[in-house]
């Protein structure tokens, strides 16, 4: 079994790959594709061909990407073209395998919501997996690294120019409800990369820190880190505590504190993903 493991995790990623790209065609020919949608991007440029013309979205969107290979093989070298050709031809092959599966609704708000949340799941895995979609994505960055214009500006300005297309070929309902579904597929995507906001990150300003810490060591059984630090007004130092816990163990966190050091300076933020002891491991 310990021989196999490192194959195993090799493997993984391609298995994610490969799943991804399933769940994004499914959710993209099921709900999106079967209602008249669109998608942001080349799968959307790619859509509105096979609107007008009935070619096989997959096979458009492979064709549409080639030129871009060739541009990031030549700025960017062999192994950004063998991650981007990766996750253009899973995405391409399963587009064209699962175009009969299609769900037909007068309900397009619902449809917008579930071909968002399929479809940012399916891409998120890929990203996660080390792939890229190519497509816009390639002109922003080059653009980005010629002119210093921002990739999220490009992408979205590229993305408006297909809901505006949208709204051009098939109405202004199908526009709107189009914006619905990028955005929910955007949201997924983001905290499939970032992670979901299960742990909470709590900065603690306080003259009594090596007592809160050690409090927070025997009833939370949470580690915790004292920084040095100096007051900026005052000039004085001052200790600041660091402690990472899981959202449900924050109430017990403040009354620790407010037990303490009721006069205590408290920080909490979220964090969006926790690798390490106590939390997720790292892979």
């Amino acid at each position: 079994m310990k021989k196999i493991l490192p194959y195993l995790k090799k493997l993984l990623p391609y298995l994610g790959i490969a799943l991804g790209a399933l769940i994004f065609a499914l959710g993209l020919n099921f709900f999106i594709v079967a209602n008249n949608l669109a998608e942001g991007g080349f799968t959307g440029l790619a859509l509105l061909i096979h609107y007008l013309t009935k070619w096989p979205i997959g096979s458009v969107l492979l064709t549409l990407n080639i030129p871009l290979f060739l541009i990031g093989w030549k700025c960017w070298g062999k192994q950004f073209l063998f991650k981007t050709m990766l996750g253009v031809l899973s995405v391409s092959v399963a587009i064209d395998l699962t175009g009969s599966f299609q769900f037909k609704s007068d309900d397009l708000l619902l449809v917008a919501l579930y071909g968002g949340t399929l479809s940012g799941l399916g891409l998120g895995l890929v990203l996660r997996s080390g792939a890229t979609t190519g497509g816009v994505d390639i002109i922003a960055r080059l653009i980005y690294e010629k002119t210093g214009f921002s990739m999220g500006k490009t992408i979205f300005v590229f993305d408006l120019f297909i809901i505006a297309a949208v709204g051009a070929l098939l109405g202004p309902e199908k526009a709107l409800y189009t914006l619905v579904a990028l955005y929910i597929s955007s949201r997924v995507i983001d905290r499939l990369i970032e992670g979901v906001d299960e742990a909470r990150a709590v900065t603690i300003i306080s003259n009594v820190n090596q007592a809160i810490a050690t409090a927070i060591i025997n009833n939370l059984d949470r580690g915790a880190t004292i920084i040095k630090g100096q007051g900026a007004y005052t000039g004085k130092e001052k200790s600041v505590l660091y402690v990472v816990v899981n959202k449900q163990e924050v109430l017990a966190l403040k009354k620790i504190i407010r037990e303490i050091d009721p006069h205590a300076f408290v920080i909490i933020s979220n964090a969006y993903e926790v690798l390490g002891e106590g939390f997720r491991p790292q892979y």
